[in-house]
């Protein structure tokens, strides 16, 4: 889950880092007001759930109040990367000396939160990797003992050679690590981590990516999610339980278990086919995780074909029917299903869908086999 700027300041600001005050709005004349709270030049900056915002014309440097409500108003429902502004964040505009980058992710390679820093802040750090790899410097940290305090500094020193500068960037660093381990995150960045000519160290800006998993644990991060920034389809497949991500070929797949969805779209693939979607409607399924799973699926207009292939295990073959014969007399379908049912009540899910006029393969090849040729308007 990702969560806005704003809000991951927030969290920085929990941890000590040393983030400057800023306030949202949702209108121009709110902007405004804020701006002459500050009453200073500020910056007002589009929150939504993309990057490239500056490059996009959503963040704005204004001299006065009466600017940062001209570029409020401009920015406020500004589409970006197809996601609609509906939120500014004002905050005071900074006296930039130098800009660098601090982020941490969980590196699945190394089994491990691993830090990037580079003196080349204000960019995206892809771009730094690819065309000056040298200018980042990584470390694994161990999960037994945390971010070390030489090793914050082994970080800060490859940023600055000002002894001030290093100091302050030392602890700024093990701050963002506590942010990062307090929230559950996957990747928490700040680019840039500024400099000013005061001699200041701060983090202007934030980053956040909250793993699912570890939201049970923190429900006040929870409540962050800003569904607007979602598709529906993963909205309503968050809320049905059913892990769902939308791809962009014509094969709607119906899955139950991870490792069968994967091996399903590669068996697409094979066949000539592209998958719509991974759609993992899990291992105690029941009729209303179909109905929605297939609602979801029909959603998407790409979809030419839907399959289902259910392994019944712990799931039970006749849920799955019952969900299908439910669903397809519920919603009106207009593409063509192939079913592939085996397992557990196998014999009772058949009767279910003869009753109803379906019929289903036992062989994973034939049923993908006939779902790509469907949705290539063959067979």
């Amino acid at each position: 889950m990702d969560i806005h700027e704003y809000q991951a300041k927030e969290r920085f600001v929990a941890a000590g880092l040393p983030v400057p005050p800023g306030r949202i709005a949702t209108t121009a004349d709110e902007a405004r007001s804020i701006a002459e709270e500050f009453s200073g030049p500020v910056m007002v900056k589009a929150q939504v759930h993309s990057g490239g915002r500056g490059k996009a014309g959503g963040v704005k440097y204004a001299a006065d109040a009466a600017a940062a409500r001209e570029h409020a108003e401009a920015i406020l429902g500004m589409d970006i990367k197809g996601l609609t502004v509906e939120t500014v964040l004002v905050t005071p505009a900074e006296d930039i000396e130098t800009e660098a980058y601090v982020g941490v992710l969980v590196d699945r390679k190394n089994q491990a939160a691993t830090f990037m820093v580079s003196a080349e802040g204000g960019m995206d750090i892809e771009e730094v990797a690819e065309t000056k790899p040298d200018a980042i410097r990584r470390l694994a940290v161990d999960p037994r003992y945390g971010l070390l305090p030489h090793q914050a500094y082994w970080l800060a020193n490859f940023l600055y050679d000002e002894p001030g500068h290093v100091k302050q960037a030392t602890k700024a660093i093990g701050q963002l690590y506590d942010a990062f381990v307090n929230s559950g995150a996957s990747m928490t960045e700040i680019n840039p981590l500024i400099t000013t000519p005061a001699g200041d160290v701060k983090a202007i800006d934030a980053k956040m990516s909250i793993d699912d998993n570890e939201l049970f644990r923190r429900p006040e991060i929870e409540t962050m999610r800003d569904t607007s920034a979602e598709p529906p389809s993963e909205t309503k497949a968050r809320e049905a339980g059913l892990s769902y991500v939308k791809l962009d070929g014509d094969v709607g797949c119906c899955v139950n278990g991870a490792g069968l969805a994967m091996a399903t779209m590669d068996l697409v693939k094979y066949y000539g086919g592209e998958p719509a979607n991974f759609l993992d409607i899990g291992g105690s399924s029941n009729p209303d995780k179909v109905v929605a799973a297939l609602e979801i699926i029909t959603s998407d207009p790409n979809v030419k074909a839907i399959l289902f292939n259910i392994f019944g295990g712990i799931t039970r073959c006749d849920d799955v029917a019952n969900g299908i014969v439910e669903a397809t007399g519920r919603i009106d379908i207009q593409v063509p299903i192939v079913i592939r049912l085996t397992g557990t009540n196998e014999e009772l899910a058949l009767e279910i869908l003869e009753k109803a006029g379906f019929s289903a393969y036992t062989s994973m090849d034939d049923v993908v086999e006939k779902a790509v040729q469907l949705a290539a308007g063959e067979g």
